[in-house]
């Protein structure tokens, strides 16, 4: 099994952990009480620097549950490299808040989620064609 390598910048917190056998992603937990003013995005930092194993990116995602608050990942996904990596590199959630009031993270709140997924690299080849039949544009096959 790979080793994923997690720094905790509050050790009062829990280590992330998957919550059940069948769970593809672990929980985050915002490191400190963040107010996010309604209409605004703020950064929610998530107590981890990590070192992934080699060949893998993270994704963070938020939690199911989080529209509950009237929040939303501003950047609809995160996408960890595997150069972030230095002792500081701490992960952040920046968070929309799509309500008409303030609305308050607490420290120790799970907030979003980390899936560790293997990567391949390619080579970028521009070419004139690419030799195959459309299919009817983008959104086509839900008419």
């Amino acid at each position: 099994m790979p080793q994923l390598k997690i720094k905790l910048f509050d050790s009062t917190l829990p280590v992330p952990e998957y919550q059940t056998n069948g769970a593809v992603a672990f929980d985050l937990y915002a490191r400190e009480t963040t107010v996010i003013p309604s209409g605004a995005v703020a950064k929610v930092p998530l107590n981890v620097a990590i070192e992934l194993p080699e060949g893998h990116w993270a994704l963070l995602a938020a939690r199911s549950s989080l529209h509950k608050k009237s929040l939303q990942l501003a950047n609809g996904i995160g996408v960890g490299d595997a150069d972030f990596c230095g002792d500081n590199d701490e992960y952040q959630a920046a968070l929309r808040n799509f309500s008409t009031q303030d609305v308050t993270v607490e420290k120790g709140e799970r907030i979003v989620q980390m899936i560790i997924l293997p990567y391949a690299r390619v080579d970028i080849d521009v070419v004139e064609s690419l030799g195959n039949d459309d299919r009817g544009g983008f959104g086509s096959t839900g008419k």
